[in-house]
């Protein structure tokens, strides 16, 4: 080894000093940026508008059997990740979609470590006999259950980096979900059941748990809902994680959907632009009924919104032979108030959702439940995204081999045809 003496002789002592230097101003950079990047939690990410979130499924084609691979999930999630998405929700996790989500964001961590992405992971619930030929037992559950809560529970443990919340069911116990709804209790068994887990260190502290469920289910309707084994859950959960479709709402609910007498002189713009503002405003309803519910049983409870969204076709209830709710530009109209709203009042709002899944009413393409994303499948950006594609949001990213362009060639005449006026009281 050679002798500092002779390490000056040879390289000079500023070239040593700024080499010291060097080491100690990386070393500083290193520990600041490890503190900079301190782990987020789920108490972090609701209610920061920072963190905008957004209901995923990743499906291309006509049937869930065909599972997108963790390729194609890394583009759907780079796509999401452009326009600032930082939370994504997963509805279960006995297909392998959900395991491959999180394969797919440690990769994009791995490749940029500028990339973040955080899950709100789904575990399905369903009643005894539900999706069978015998009679569903609403009062029981399925054996499955406990099959899903073990393997969230595993995955939760392997991605602590990623896996913020554990949601216990979608609209699992609304009582319109008549092939599988199950009462509160069995919905309280699992969250106090991962609760206890959390005390016993077997799950992160810091994971928070929910359930996912209509605003009725939240007591945010009739008296019926409003039982003891529901505020028992409403004290169990880390917050309520509830949802609210004025869509839906647009087909028997004339009050706030069809164009009142005192608006018939309106056009027809100043029409629809009427409807969806009553639309947002019942959303809204919706919301602070379940909140000021909530509040009288634990007042200190966070509320969010874990779906609510527009279909931009249906040719069915909710397209021109029905409610007429249906069309790319009351989508967006509602996407952008619902997120400024929700982003004002420091709520998390999942919207649904960003891509359109074709397996969710495969037997009918132009049905309403396949045109809830704010992409086409093929990866064109609808109506409420258009400013994204102007502002090069998208550039060099892409979905099955083509770039994200506009629908309707981005002609704004050409979508302006296929809104629907709202139908006369």
């Amino acid at each position: 080894m050679k002798s500092a003496s002779i390490l000056l002789a040879k390289f000079g002592f500023k070239t040593i000093a700024f080499a010291a230097f060097f080491l100690i101003f990386l070393c500083c950079k290193i520990e600041a940026n490890s503190q900079n990047k301190k782990e987020v939690t789920a108490k972090d990410i609701l209610g920061n508008n920072k963190y905008q979130a957004i209901s995923f499924g990743g499906y291309r084609e006509n049937s869930r059997e065909i599972q997108p691979t963790v390729a194609q999930l890394k583009e759907d999630l780079s796509i999401l990740a452009a326009m600032n998405i930082k939370v994504i929700r997963t509805y279960n996790v006995h297909l392998v979609h959900a395991s491959n989500v999180l394969v797919a964001i440690s990769e994009l961590k791995k490749e940029n470590t500028d990339f973040e992405m955080y899950v709100m992971l789904g575990a399905w619930m369903d009643c005894k006999n539900a999706w069978t030929d015998l009679e569903p037992n609403h009062d029981e559950e399925s054996e499955r259950n406990a099959i899903e809560i073990e393997e969230a529970v595993r995955l939760a443990n392997k991605y602590p980096e990623i896996v913020k919340v554990i949601a216990v069911g979608n609209e699992a116990m609304v009582k319109w979900a008549t092939a599988y709804y199950v009462q509160p209790k069995v919905i309280l068994k699992w969250v106090t059941h991962l609760q206890q887990l959390k005390k016993e260190n077997k799950l992160s502290k810091d994971v928070w748990i929910t359930s996912s469920d209509d605003f009725a289910s939240w007591g945010g309707a009739e008296d019926s809902y409003k039982t003891k084994d529901l505020e028992a859950l409403i004290h169990a959960v880390d917050y309520v994680s509830m949802h609210t479709y004025p869509y839906h709402n647009s087909h028997y609910n004339p009050n706030f959907w069809k164009t009142p007498h005192q608006e018939e002189t309106f056009s027809d713009v100043e029409k629809v632009n009427a409807a969806m503002n009553r639309s947002v405003e019942f959303a809204k309803m919706q919301y602070n009924t379940v909140k000021n519910y909530i509040k009288s049983i634990n007042p200190s409870k966070p509320v969010h919104i874990g779906e609510t969204g527009w279909a931009s076709s249906s040719d069915g209830f909710y397209g021109n032979e029905g409610s007429k709710a249906s069309d790319e530009y009351k989508q967006a109209l509602y996407y952008n108030s619902m997120r400024e709203w929700t982003n004002k009042e420091g709520i998390s709002c999942f919207f649904f959702e960003a891509f359109d899944e074709p397996w969710k009413d495969s037997g009918n393409p132009l049905g309403s439940e396949n045109h809830f994303g704010l992409f086409t499948v093929d990866g064109k950006a609808k109506y409420a995204l258009w400013k994204e594609v102007d502002d090069k949001t998208f550039k060099n990213l892409g979905r099955n081999g083509a770039e994200i362009i506009k629908t309707f060639e981005g002609n704004k005449d050409f979508l302006t045809k296929t809104v629907l006026i709202p139908p006369m009281h």
